[in-house]
C-alpha cells in the first residue's frame, strides 16, 4: 500500500484516501491547438518502470492536488510536493539520485 503525505495539509494518507491522476509535469493542449498536439496530450505517457512523476488528489482530507516521486517496481516514495510546482524541487531529485544511480535525471 502506498502512503503519501499532502504537502498541502501535511497528513500522511495511505492510497485509499487519495486520487490518483495520472503522469505529472504534461503539457496540456487544448482549444486552438493542432491535432497532433492534442492527440500526443490524450494518448502519449512515458510509463516509466523505476522513477516516476504523478499527481494526485487528496480526495479524502484537503481535496487539492499534488505530485508525488515514486519507483513503479518497489514503491518506494521519494518524496511529494505541490502540484503549482512546475518541476520537482532540486532537493527530491537530488534525494533520489542519492537512492538510485541510475536515475537519468527529470526531463519533461
Amino acid at each position: 500500500m502506498l502512503i503519501l503525505t499532502c504537502p498541502n495539509c501535511g497528513i500522511v494518507a495511505d492510497e485509499t484516501e487519495l486520487h490518483a491522476g495520472g503522469e505529472a509535469h504534461l503539457t496540456r493542449f487544448g482549444a486552438g491547438s493542432s491535432d497532433d498536439e492534442f492527440e500526443s496530450y490524450l494518448f502519449m505517457r512515458k510509463n516509466t518502470r523505476g522513477v516516476h512523476f504523478e499527481r494526485w488528489r487528496h480526495s479524502n482530507g484537503c481535496g487539492k492536488w499534488f505530485h508525488a516521486a515514486r519507483c513503479t517496481t518497489t514503491l518506494e516514495v521519494f518524496g511529494t510536493y505541490t502540484a503549482k510546482t512546475t518541476q520537482p524541487p532540486a532537493d527530491l531529485i537530488a534525494k533520489i539520485k542519492a537512492k538510485r544511480p541510475d536515475f537519468e535525471g527529470f526531463t519533461k
